[in-house]
Protein backbone atom coordinates (compact mmCIF):
# COMPACT_ATOMS: atom_id res chain seq x y z
CA UNK A 1 0.00 0.00 0.00
CA UNK A 2 1.39 3.39 -1.02
CA UNK A 3 2.29 6.00 1.56
CA UNK A 4 0.90 9.51 1.90
CA UNK A 5 2.51 12.69 0.60
CA UNK A 6 1.90 15.66 2.91
CA UNK A 7 2.31 19.29 1.83
CA UNK A 8 3.00 21.10 5.10
CA UNK A 9 2.97 24.92 5.35
CA UNK A 10 5.63 26.50 7.53
CA UNK A 11 5.67 29.99 9.10
CA UNK A 12 6.45 32.93 6.80
CA UNK A 13 7.84 34.77 9.82
CA UNK A 14 6.75 34.11 13.37
CA UNK A 15 7.50 30.52 14.40
CA UNK A 16 4.29 30.51 16.48
CA UNK A 17 2.29 30.41 13.24
CA UNK A 18 3.08 26.68 12.99
CA UNK A 19 -0.05 24.59 13.57
CA UNK A 20 -0.33 21.70 16.04
CA UNK A 21 -1.29 19.42 13.16
CA UNK A 22 1.75 20.43 11.10
CA UNK A 23 4.07 19.56 13.99
CA UNK A 24 2.29 16.23 14.51
CA UNK A 25 2.58 15.27 10.83
CA UNK A 26 6.28 16.19 10.66
CA UNK A 27 6.96 14.04 13.72
CA UNK A 28 5.19 11.03 12.18
CA UNK A 29 6.43 10.90 8.56
CA UNK A 30 9.42 8.83 7.48
CA UNK A 31 11.35 11.82 6.15
CA UNK A 32 10.93 15.46 5.19
CA UNK A 33 11.74 17.18 1.91
CA UNK A 34 12.89 20.79 2.23
CA UNK A 35 14.44 23.61 0.23
CA UNK A 36 17.35 24.32 2.57
CA UNK A 37 18.29 21.84 5.29
CA UNK A 38 19.88 24.60 7.37
CA UNK A 39 16.76 26.78 7.36
CA UNK A 40 14.40 23.88 7.99
CA UNK A 41 16.75 22.46 10.62
CA UNK A 42 16.16 25.54 12.77
CA UNK A 43 12.38 25.04 12.56
CA UNK A 44 12.58 21.32 13.36
CA UNK A 45 14.91 21.91 16.29
CA UNK A 46 12.50 24.52 17.70
CA UNK A 47 9.66 21.98 17.68
CA UNK A 48 11.85 19.03 18.73
CA UNK A 49 11.24 17.15 15.48
CA UNK A 50 13.87 14.52 14.76
CA UNK A 51 13.33 13.28 11.22
CA UNK A 52 15.71 12.95 8.26
CA UNK A 53 15.80 16.04 6.02
CA UNK A 54 16.35 15.67 2.28
CA UNK A 55 16.96 18.56 -0.10
CA UNK A 56 14.23 19.23 -2.64
CA UNK A 57 14.54 22.56 -4.44
CA UNK A 58 14.28 24.20 -7.85
CA UNK A 59 17.67 22.89 -8.96
CA UNK A 60 17.12 19.21 -8.18
CA UNK A 61 13.36 18.64 -8.13
CA UNK A 62 13.27 17.05 -11.58
CA UNK A 63 15.87 14.44 -10.57
CA UNK A 64 14.55 13.93 -7.04
CA UNK A 65 10.86 13.50 -7.85
CA UNK A 66 11.16 9.96 -9.23
CA UNK A 67 12.96 8.75 -6.10
CA UNK A 68 10.31 10.32 -3.86
CA UNK A 69 7.49 8.69 -5.83
CA UNK A 70 9.20 5.31 -5.55
CA UNK A 71 9.56 5.77 -1.80
CA UNK A 72 5.87 6.63 -1.55
CA UNK A 73 4.98 3.55 -3.59
CA UNK A 74 7.00 1.45 -1.16
CA UNK A 75 4.76 2.65 1.66
CA UNK A 76 6.75 5.50 3.16
CA UNK A 77 4.94 8.63 4.34
CA UNK A 78 6.72 11.80 3.25
CA UNK A 79 6.24 15.51 3.97
CA UNK A 80 7.41 18.41 1.84
CA UNK A 81 8.05 21.83 3.36
CA UNK A 82 9.67 24.99 2.00
CA UNK A 83 11.68 27.73 3.66
CA UNK A 84 8.44 29.62 4.33
CA UNK A 85 4.78 29.29 3.40
CA UNK A 86 2.88 26.61 1.54
CA UNK A 87 4.75 24.27 -0.84
CA UNK A 88 3.78 24.85 -4.47
CA UNK A 89 2.85 28.52 -4.01
CA UNK A 90 5.79 30.23 -5.73
CA UNK A 91 7.94 27.49 -4.17
CA UNK A 92 8.86 23.90 -5.12
CA UNK A 93 5.96 21.47 -4.94
CA UNK A 94 4.07 21.50 -8.22
CA UNK A 95 6.17 18.81 -9.95
CA UNK A 96 5.75 16.51 -6.97
CA UNK A 97 2.01 17.17 -6.85
CA UNK A 98 1.70 16.36 -10.57
CA UNK A 99 3.78 13.20 -10.21
CA UNK A 100 1.71 12.16 -7.19
CA UNK A 101 -1.48 12.65 -9.16
CA UNK A 102 -0.13 10.75 -12.16
CA UNK A 103 0.81 7.83 -9.88
CA UNK A 104 -2.40 7.81 -7.82
CA UNK A 105 -0.55 8.73 -4.63
CA UNK A 106 -2.68 9.96 -1.76
CA UNK A 107 -1.83 13.60 -1.14
CA UNK A 108 -2.88 15.86 1.70
CA UNK A 109 -2.14 19.58 1.94
CA UNK A 110 -2.48 21.01 5.42
CA UNK A 111 -4.02 24.47 5.72
CA UNK A 112 -1.63 27.03 7.07
CA UNK A 113 0.68 29.95 6.41
CA UNK A 114 0.97 31.60 3.04
CA UNK A 115 2.05 35.21 2.59
CA UNK A 116 -0.52 36.54 0.15
CA UNK A 117 -3.68 35.77 2.16
CA UNK A 118 -3.04 38.16 5.08
CA UNK A 119 -1.72 40.80 2.65
CA UNK A 120 -4.88 40.55 0.57
CA UNK A 121 -7.19 40.66 3.59
CA UNK A 122 -5.66 43.87 5.00
CA UNK A 123 -5.21 45.58 1.61
CA UNK A 124 -8.65 47.18 1.68
CA UNK A 125 -9.05 46.14 -1.97
CA UNK A 126 -11.82 43.83 -3.26
CA UNK A 127 -11.02 40.22 -2.35
CA UNK A 128 -14.17 38.39 -3.42
CA UNK A 129 -12.37 37.67 -6.71
CA UNK A 130 -8.64 37.93 -7.22
CA UNK A 131 -5.85 36.72 -9.49
CA UNK A 132 -2.67 35.34 -7.94
CA UNK A 133 0.17 36.07 -10.37
CA UNK A 134 3.14 35.34 -8.08
CA UNK A 135 6.50 36.67 -9.28
CA UNK A 136 6.57 38.48 -12.61
CA UNK A 137 8.93 37.09 -15.27
CA UNK A 138 12.49 38.35 -14.73
CA UNK A 139 13.07 39.55 -18.29
CA UNK A 140 11.57 37.61 -21.20
CA UNK A 141 7.81 38.02 -21.29
CA UNK A 142 7.67 40.57 -18.47
CA UNK A 143 6.11 43.39 -20.49
CA UNK A 144 3.68 40.99 -22.16
CA UNK A 145 2.61 39.74 -18.74
CA UNK A 146 2.15 43.27 -17.42
CA UNK A 147 0.00 44.21 -20.44
CA UNK A 148 -2.10 41.11 -19.87
CA UNK A 149 -2.57 41.80 -16.16
CA UNK A 150 -3.45 45.45 -16.83
CA UNK A 151 -6.60 44.25 -18.63
CA UNK A 152 -7.79 42.37 -15.55
CA UNK A 153 -10.72 43.75 -13.57
CA UNK A 154 -9.97 41.59 -10.56
CA UNK A 155 -7.58 42.45 -7.75
CA UNK A 156 -4.10 41.14 -8.63
CA UNK A 157 -1.65 39.62 -6.15
CA UNK A 158 2.08 39.79 -6.88
CA UNK A 159 5.23 38.74 -5.05
CA UNK A 160 8.37 40.85 -5.33
CA UNK A 161 11.85 41.07 -3.86
CA UNK A 162 13.09 44.24 -2.11
CA UNK A 163 15.73 45.09 -4.72
CA UNK A 164 13.20 45.01 -7.57
CA UNK A 165 10.18 46.61 -5.94
CA UNK A 166 10.90 50.16 -7.17
CA UNK A 167 11.17 48.99 -10.78
CA UNK A 168 8.00 46.92 -10.47
CA UNK A 169 6.01 49.80 -8.97
CA UNK A 170 7.11 52.09 -11.81
CA UNK A 171 6.07 49.45 -14.35
CA UNK A 172 2.70 49.01 -12.64
CA UNK A 173 2.18 52.76 -13.01
CA UNK A 174 3.20 52.62 -16.68
CA UNK A 175 0.98 49.70 -17.65
CA UNK A 176 -1.92 50.01 -15.19
CA UNK A 177 -2.18 53.79 -14.92
CA UNK A 178 -1.39 56.30 -12.18
CA UNK A 179 -4.87 55.99 -10.64
CA UNK A 180 -4.25 52.35 -9.77
CA UNK A 181 -5.00 51.51 -6.14
CA UNK A 182 -2.41 49.37 -4.41
CA UNK A 183 -1.25 47.89 -1.13
CA UNK A 184 2.29 46.83 -0.22
CA UNK A 185 2.89 44.41 2.65
CA UNK A 186 6.28 43.24 3.88
CA UNK A 187 7.76 41.23 6.75
CA UNK A 188 4.40 39.51 7.24
CA UNK A 189 3.98 38.05 10.75
CA UNK A 190 7.43 39.34 11.77
CA UNK A 191 8.36 42.06 14.26
CA UNK A 192 8.57 44.81 11.66
CA UNK A 193 5.46 43.86 9.67
CA UNK A 194 4.24 46.82 7.67
CA UNK A 195 1.49 47.58 5.14
CA UNK A 196 1.23 50.73 3.05
CA UNK A 197 -1.97 51.45 1.09
CA UNK A 198 -2.74 54.15 -1.45
CA UNK A 199 -2.38 55.03 -5.10
CA UNK A 200 0.50 53.62 -7.08
CA UNK A 201 2.17 57.05 -6.94
CA UNK A 202 1.95 57.07 -3.15
CA UNK A 203 3.49 53.61 -2.97
CA UNK A 204 6.32 54.66 -5.29
CA UNK A 205 7.04 57.62 -3.02
CA UNK A 206 6.90 55.38 0.06
CA UNK A 207 9.19 52.74 -1.44
CA UNK A 208 11.78 55.26 -2.55
CA UNK A 209 11.81 57.00 0.84
CA UNK A 210 13.23 54.00 2.69
CA UNK A 211 15.15 50.77 2.16
CA UNK A 212 12.57 47.99 2.21
CA UNK A 213 13.59 44.59 3.52
CA UNK A 214 11.92 41.19 3.46
CA UNK A 215 9.76 39.55 0.84
CA UNK A 216 7.01 41.84 -0.44
CA UNK A 217 3.40 41.16 -1.38
CA UNK A 218 1.95 43.75 -3.76
CA UNK A 219 -1.82 43.96 -4.23
CA UNK A 220 -3.10 46.11 -7.14
CA UNK A 221 -6.46 47.00 -8.65
CA UNK A 222 -7.02 49.49 -11.47
CA UNK A 223 -10.78 48.96 -11.81
CA UNK A 224 -12.00 50.85 -8.72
Amino acid sequence: MSGILYFVPTPVGNLEDMTFRAVKVLKEVDYILCEDTRTSGILLKHYEISKPLKSYHLHNEHQATEKVINDLKSGQNIAIITDAGTPGISDPGYLLSKAGSDNNIEMICLPGATAFVPALVVSGLPNNEFLFAGFLPQKKGRQTKLKQLAEEKKTIVLYESPHKINTTLEQIKEFFGENTKASLSREISKKFEETKRGTINELIEFSKSKTLKGEIVLIVNNSI
